[in-house]
């Protein structure tokens, strides 16, 4: 397993903590779509940390709704662990056509629009 500190060396962007209701769609080419409320809880420009109460399997492609824009990209889910609080799952899932702003939020770090 992976140390924090590689972890942090490996990313490419800083993450903004933050408070995002999003929707999960997960289970398209299985035919079992599943649509779940979730939340993003930390977001970058190239992916986010979800708190959700499914587990989609790793690798796995999955669709966010942002609620607040209403706008959908698509993801794969790089990590899933979960929270010994709540049962839920800790998400960390990397955008596969990043735009500028999916989150609604300026982030620090990003690639600026030419």
């Amino acid at each position: 397993m992976a140390t924090t500190r590689a972890m942090i060396e490996r990313r490419r962007f800083s993450r903004v903590p933050i408070r995002i209701p999003v929707r999960v769609f997960s289970g398209a080419n299985s035919g079992d779509l599943i649509g779940a409320p979730a939340e993003a809880i930390a977001v970058s420009h190239s992916g986010a940390l979800l708190r959700a109460a499914f587990s989609p399997a790793l690798g796995s492609c999955i669709e966010i709704l942002n609620t607040d824009s209403q706008e959908t990209r698509e993801f794969r889910v790089i990590r899933v662990s979960r929270s010994a609080k709540d049962g839920s799952f800790e998400l960390g899932v990397e955008i596969l056509h990043p735009t500028y702003d999916f989150w609604g939020i300026p982030l620090p770090d990003a690639p600026h629009a030419a």
